[in-house]
């Protein structure tokens, strides 16, 4: 595998080896800078690394320098169609722009646009989505669309490259899973930029959350994508969360603790769906009054004895059904056992020991 370069915005590092950087893009209208601001406060609290903000007018400028004044999560302007944008977010300092070289207000706007850059440090996220191809694209890529994005990558990266502009991360993201897995398999093998890595309009839920996390995941697993977004119909920091969750299963982040529990069958001595609601229920107690469980603990809930402490061995500490009412363990080994009736006491005395002070 290559060795990626990196980028830094806001003295965060991008790719080199660095962490999987998350990301989320504010939903609340620039001009209701109020808004944005309580947007922000929750993705900084869900974990948020970079946070794009739509910047369609110059009206907006004092909005946007704003909110990267008083926010400490850095700010990514996300432009299009004008060069003059661009160029009035960075002097608003966003460390970070996203723009599309391709409809950039003519060369001699995109190339103030990366003499300001350079100048300020700035690191430019160019982009191609299956949505905006041309029908020009396509057709050269023979229908293929997968390389039609490559292409419209490897168009917008010419300018900048030829300018010898090194801060630039990329991206090329589709609704088709297939086809951002195809295009950015191509790309991580020709360049070492940092790559940026998403589904484009995922959908709502569920439904966005699994397809995220099939084309992502597979990314990630195959060493591809130094920074991600979730894009999902609906709340940002379930974006934010959903990411997290993908890195967590994959063994690449840990935040937050990690509930294991099994599915429920015939063998169960206990109801799993209730015993993990009141786990997440005392977790949540806890965590009122001050008390929070360690990033990455892992907490295991198992309706027998079959699934019990061998099958959740590497559990920090588990619960689990037996024919007599329960039993505790940690890391596989029991610690306790007791009566159905007073396993809610002794599971939050027992949790409350691993916990550390917010």
């Amino acid at each position: 595998m290559r060795v990626r370069g990196s980028v830094k915005i806001g003295g965060l590092q991008f790719g080199g080896g660095a962490p999987v950087r998350v990301e989320s893009m504010l939903k609340s209208r620039l001009e209701d800078t109020e808004s944005c601001l309580a947007e922000l406060e929750g993705l900084m609290a869900a974990g948020c690394e970079l946070v794009r903000v739509a910047f369609p007018s110059a009206d907006l400028y004092e909005s946007l320098r704003t909110l990267v004044s008083r926010t400490e999560i850095p700010i990514m302007a996300d432009i299009h169609f004008s060069h003059t944008l661009a160029l009035a977010a960075m002097s608003g300092g966003c460390g970070s722009i996203r723009i599309n070289p391709g409809n950039m207000s003519g060369r001699e706007g995109l190339m103030s646009v990366i003499d300001a850059a350079k100048s300020d440090g700035v690191v430019i996220r160019i982009g191609a989505n299956g949505g905006s191809l041309s029908a020009k694209q396509i057709a050269a890529a023979g229908g293929d669309r997968a390389a039609a994005l490559v292409m419209a990558v490897e168009e917008q990266l010419t300018p900048l490259m030829e300018s010898d502009f090194d801060d630039i991360i990329i991206s090329a993201k589709s609704t088709s899973v297939s086809d951002t897995l195809l295009a950015n398999t191509i790309l991580s093998s020709r360049y070492t930029y940092p790559i940026h890595i998403g589904i484009t309009e995922a959908g709502p839920g569920l439904e966005g959350a699994v397809k995220s996390a099939a084309g992502l995941g597979i990314l990630l697993a195959q060493g591809i994508g130094d920074t991600m977004r979730v894009s999902l119909t609906g709340d940002s920091r379930t974006e934010v969360e959903v990411a997290y969750m993908i890195q967590r299963a994959l063994g690449l982040r840990k935040r937050w603790l990690n509930l294991i529990s099994c599915p429920g069958c015939g063998r169960r001595r206990v109801d799993v769906v209730s015993l993990a609601n009141m786990t997440k229920e005392i977790i949540a107690g806890l965590e009122a009054v001050g008390k929070k469980l360690p990033e990455g603990f892992d907490v295991a809930v198992m309706g027998c004895e079959v699934n019990g402490p061998r099958e959740a061995a590497a559990a920090d500490i588990g619960v689990a059904g037996t024919q007599g009412g329960y039993v505790l363990f940690k890391h596989g080994s029991v610690i306790a056992t007791g009566e159905t009736s007073n396993l809610k006491t002794m599971l939050e005395s027992c949790l409350s020991e691993f916990t550390v002070k917010k």
